[in-house]
């Protein structure tokens, strides 16, 4: 029987924890350096084609799709090298691993993101993020459908969610209500998107960048933080 804690931390990996535009741009440049245009052109067309159908981004599920198309491209095939082998750790944003380090000791902390069973968790373990919250990950294709999953697998009083998407957040809060605190941290291109941010409320608290969670205190079972927002200052 799992014991219910007062508060459990749930964060996002990507543009959350882990610099994934940056990710992109160097994909972006892979695949121009190794592919003829056109077979660039058509792995993306691909890839946005799934990702609307899925729900998530699917790189590796977007080259498998396009070698059908292209089953004597010696090159193509070492695009999966690429992406199971890219140097996640080193797109951690500063001060990622020190607040999940923050965070456990204040309850239990775990990595709830989206996406596919193959190229998701080799990125997080990748990057270090298995590691540093001990194997407490969770990755679900719609995460915001799953939390009475999330609830029994993590029973808590309050939970903490951390995510750069203002849509998951309000897709959650308006589950869990009182019970949820989300922090919003504006990094990446969906958190800088007029379209993305000005169509939902504002989250309970906004921060610039994960790394100013070290300096915020949690009060557990309410929400105070309203529309507070603070500034990136790393100590």
């Amino acid at each position: 029987m799992r014991i219910t804690a007062d508060v459990v931390f749930l964060l996002d990996v990507d543009n959350t924890l882990l610099d994934t535009d940056s990710f992109l741009i160097d994909l972006h440049h892979h695949l121009a350096t190794e592919l003829a245009a056109e077979s660039v052109e058509q792995y993306w067309a691909i890839f946005e084609a799934q990702r609307k159908q899925l729900g998530y981004a699917d790189y590796l599920g977007a080259l498998q799709r396009h070698r059908l198309d292209n089953l004597h491209d010696a090159q193509l095939l070492l695009i999966s090298s690429f992406l199971i082998d890219y140097p996640y750790a080193d797109r951690l944003f500063p001060g990622a691993l020190s607040v999940i380090k923050h965070l456990r000791a204040l309850g239990p902390t775990v990595v709830l993101s989206d996406g596919d069973a193959v190229l998701q968790p080799r990125k997080i373990q990748r990057s270090g993020l298995w590691d540093a919250v001990d194997g407490c990950v969770l990755i679900y294709v719609h995460k915001e459908q799953m939390l009475d999953v999330v609830a029994k697998q993590y029973p808590a009083r309050h939970y903490v969610m951390v995510d750069d998407k203002l849509l998951i957040l309000t897709a959650m809060k308006a589950i869990w209500r009182d019970r949820l605190t989300t922090v919003f941290p504006r990094q990446g291109h969906y958190a800088h998107d007029s379209k993305h941010t000005f169509a939902y409320p504002p989250a309970d608290l906004t921060v610039e960048c994960i790394g100013e969670l070290l300096n915020v205190d949690f009060p557990i079972g309410h929400s105070t933080f309203q529309t507070n927002t603070f500034l990136c200052e790393l100590p």
